[in-house]
C-alpha cells in the first residue's frame, strides 16, 4: 500500500484572501437578507454611540454653562437612552444572525461529510484522517464566527469610521486632519501584517490537523501501545508535536500584539495632539468648549473602531485559509457517478488486461498488477491464491472500484465497471474484507448497512448472521440491539470478523467478493461458517481470496496469482498435480520451480500430502 501524507496539499500557498472568502457565497446567499439586516442593525448601534457627544456638546455649551439643572437632568435621561439603544440594538443583531449562520456551518459540513464519502479511496489513502477532520470542525468554526463578527462589522467599523470622521470634521477640520494623520502608515503596517499573519494562520491550521491524527491514532491504536508500552513514545510524538503548534500559535500572537500595538498607540498620540491643538483654541476663543468636548468624544468613540481593524483582519485572514482548506476537501474529484446499467445478457465477471499500480508509487518501478486476465462464470465462485503482496487484495479492490485500474478493464455481465453508476455498481457487488470493520451502532445496524436501497428485514439479518455462525449474537446484553462500540473492539476478531461476513451476505448480492473472510476463525467454527457460506456461493457470482485449503474447498475453481498476473487456472486439485508454486503455497513446502510459473506440468506432490489437502 501507498504511503500515507499527513496533508497532500501544500502548506502555504499564495492567494488572495478576498477570492478565498468569496467562496463562501453560495452558502451566505440564503441568508444575505439576514445579514444585511444585522449589517444595518449594528450601523444603527454604532450611530447611537456617535449620537452622545453631540448631546454632551449641547449640554456643555447650553445647560451647563447656564446652569440649568432641568436642561442636564434631559441630557443625562438622553445619553442614558442612547446606550440602552445601542445594547439593544447589538443584541438584536446577535440574535438575528446566531440561528442562520449554524445552519449554515451544519450546512457546510454535511456537504463535506457527503462528498467525503463520494471521493475515491485514493484519496483517503494521501489524507490524514486528523486534516479532514480539523476541516469538518475548527475550520468550519472559524468561518462561522467570521460570518458573525468579522464579516459584518469590518462592514460597520468601516461604515462608522466614515460617519465619524465627517462628524469630526464638521466641528473643526483642523483636528480631523490631525487624526487622519496616521492613516497612511497604518495602512502600509496592515497590508504587511496581513501577508505575514497569514502563513503563519495557515500553518498553525495544517500542524492542528496533524495533531488531530496524531491523537486519533493514539486512540484507535491504545491497545497496540498499551502492549508494546510505547505510551513514552507516543507521548513524546504528542508533545512535538504539541510544541510546534505552540510555537506557530506564539508567533501569531506575537504578529497580533505588535499590529495591536501600533494600532493602538498612533490614534492615541493623534487624540493627545488633537487635545492640546483644541485646549489652545479653546483658550484663543476659536473653539467652543463644548465642542472641543464633542470632537474628543467623539474620536474616543472610534477608538474601538480603528483598533479593531488589527483583530478583525487576524480573524479575516485565518478565515481564508479554513475556507482554503474546506475547498481543498472540497475541490478533490468525486468518483464517476454516471453511466449505464449492466447488460441483460449474463457473462460473470472479468478481467481484461487489468494493470493496477498506486499514484505515489516509486517512479519507474513495476506495477502491482501487470495484465490479469480472468473469467468467472455466473453463479462460478472462483478461489484466488497467491503468495504474500503478490497483489490479491489490490485486485478485489478494483471490482467495486475503491481502486481504478490504470490499463485493461473489468466487467460485471458484460458491462464495464468504470462506465456503472457507483451506486448501482455497490448494490451489485458485496465486499467482505480481511481486516473486519464494525461502527459505533447496534449489531443489526452493523449488518443492515450491506443491504441495498430497499433495507434488510429482520429476516434477512437473521439469515446472513446463521450464514455467519453469529450465534454469539444471542448471548449479547441486548442481543441484535446491542452497541458494539467504536470499531467493534468490544467484540473479538472472530467475531468481527463473522458480522462482517453477515453484512456482505445480508443483501443476497448477484456479485460478492471475500478477502479471506474465515482467517481470525478457529477450525470448528470455520468448518460450521465454510457448510452455511455453501448454500449462499450458489445463488452469487464469487471471488473468494484463500490462503487455507479448507477456504480453496470452497471454490469451483482456483486462480493462480504470480508476478502481477494470473498465472495458472483450474481445480484444486489440477493445480496441485501441474504448479509446484501452488503446491507450496497450500502445503508450505518450497517450490520445485521459480516464482511465476507457466503452469507447466511439473511432477506431482507426493500422493500422502495430496490427500491430505
Amino acid at each position: 500500500m501507498p504511503a500515507t501524507t499527513s496533508d497532500p496539499v501544500p502548506a502555504v500557498r499564495s492567494r488572495s484572501a478576498i477570492r478565498s472568502l468569496l467562496r463562501l457565497w453560495p452558502y451566505v446567499r440564503p441568508i444575505r437578507a439576514r445579514l444585511g439586516c444585522s449589517a444595518v442593525i449594528a450601523v444603527a448601534a454604532s450611530l447611537m454611540s456617535l449620537l452622545i457627544p453631540l448631546v454632551l456638546k449641547w449640554m456643555v455649551d447650553g445647560p451647563i454653562e447656564e446652569h440649568d439643572t432641568a436642561g442636564v437632568w434631559l441630557g443625562g435621561g438622553l445619553v442614558l437612552l442612547l446606550g440602552l439603544l445601542e445594547a439593544a440594538l447589538f443584541g438584536l443583531r446577535r440574535w438575528m444572525v446566531a440561528r442562520p449562520l449554524a445552519g449554515v456551518e451544519a450546512a457546510m459540513r454535511a456537504d463535506l461529510y457527503r462528498h467525503l464519502q463520494r471521493l475515491p479511496v485514493e484519496f483517503h489513502d494521501r489524507w490524514a484522517s486528523g486534516q479532514l477532520l480539523s476541516r469538518a470542525t475548527t475550520d468550519l468554526q472559524i468561518l462561522r464566527m467570521f460570518l458573525a463578527f468579522p464579516l459584518v462589522f469590518l462592514v460597520v467599523n468601516g461604515a462608522t469610521i466614515t460617519i465619524g470622521f465627517v462628524i469630526l470634521f464638521t466641528q473643526s477640520w483642523v483636528l480631523g486632519l490631525v487624526l487622519l494623520g496616521p492613516i497612511v502608515p497604518l495602512i502600509i503596517l496592515c497590508s504587511y501584517f496581513e501577508t505575514r499573519y497569514a502563513l503563519a494562520a495557515r500553518v498553525a491550521q495544517d500542524q492542528a490537523g496533524d495533531l488531530a491524527t496524531v491523537v486519533e491514532e493514539s486512540v484507535l491504536g491504545v491497545r497496540i501501545i498499551k502492549a508494546f508500552g510505547r505510551h513514552r513514545s507516543q507521548a513524546h510524538a504528542f508533545r512535538d508535536q504539541a510544541r510546534e503548534l505552540w510555537g506557530t500559535e506564539m508567533r501569531k500572537a506575537r504578529l497580533l500584539a505588535d499590529i495591536w500595538a501600533v494600532i493602538m498607540t498612533l490614534p492615541e498620540v493623534a487624540i493627545g495632539a488633537a487635545l492640546v491643538i483644541g485646549v489652545l483654541q479653546v483658550s484663543d476663543g476659536k473653539l467652543s468648549a463644548g465642542t472641543l468636548v464633542a470632537f474628543l468624544s467623539t474620536a474616543l468613540a472610534l477608538r474601538w473602531p480603528v483598533e479593531s481593524i488589527g483583530f478583525l483582519l487576524a480573524m479575516s485572514n485565518e478565515s481564508a485559509t479554513a475556507a482554503d482548506r474546506y475547498f481543498e476537501a472540497m475541490d478533490a474529484e468525486e468518483a464517476d457517478t454516471s453511466g449505464t446499467d449492466v447488460a441483460s445478457y449474463q457473462d460473470g465477471l472479468r478481467l481484461e488486461g487489468v494493470r493496477f499500480r498506486y499514484p505515489d508509487a516509486p517512479e519507474g518501478g513495476p506495477e502491482l498488477l501487470r495484465g490479469v486476465d480472468l473469467h468467472i462464470r455466473p453463479g462460478e465462485t472462483m478461489a484466488l491464491v497467491g503468495a504474500t503482496g503478490s497483489g490479491k487484495t489490490t485486485l478485489t479492490a478494483l471490482l467495486p472500484r475503491l481502486h481504478d485500474a490504470t490499463g485493461g478493464r473489468v466487467t460485471l455481465d458484460g458491462a464495464d465497471v468504470a462506465e456503472l453508476p457507483v451506486g448501482r455498481l455497490r448494490e451489485l457487488i458485496a465486499v467482505a474484507f480481511e481486516e473486519p470493520t464494525l461502527f459505533s451502532a447496534t449489531v443489526r445496524e452493523n449488518v443492515a448497512m450491506g443491504a441495498g436501497p430497499d433495507g434488510a428485514t429482520e429476516a434477512d439479518v437473521r439469515r446472513a448472521l446463521d450464514v455467519a455462525q453469529c450465534d454469539f449474537v444471542q448471548g449479547l446484553p441486548q442481543g441484535l440491539d446491542t452497541q458494539v462500540g467504536e470499531q467493534g473492539l468490544s467484540l473479538s476478531g472472530g467475531q468481527r470478523q463473522r458480522l462482517a461476513l453477515a453484512r456482505a451476505v445480508v443483501g443476497r448480492p448477484q456479485f460478492l467478493v471475500l478477502d479471506d473472510p474465515l482467517s481470525a476463525l478457529d477450525v470448528h467454527t470455520e468448518a460450521l461458517v465454510e457448510a452455511a457460506l455453501r448454500d449462499v456461493l450458489r445463488e452469487t457470482t464469487a471471488l473468494v481470496v484463500a490462503h487455507r485449503p479448507s477456504t480453496v474447498m470452497l471454490a469451483d475453481r482456483v486462480a493462480l496469482l504470480a508476478g502481477g498476473r494470473i498465472t495458472a487456472v483450474g481445480t484444486h486439485a489440477e493445480l496441485l498435480r501441474v504448479s509446484a508454486e501452488y503446491r507450496h503455497l497450500m502445503s508450505g513446502d518450497a517450490p520445485d520451480e521459480p516464482s511465476g510459473d507457466t503452469g507447466e506440468p511439473t511432477a506431482p506432490a507426493p500422493l500422502e500430502r495430496t490427500d491430505a489437502l
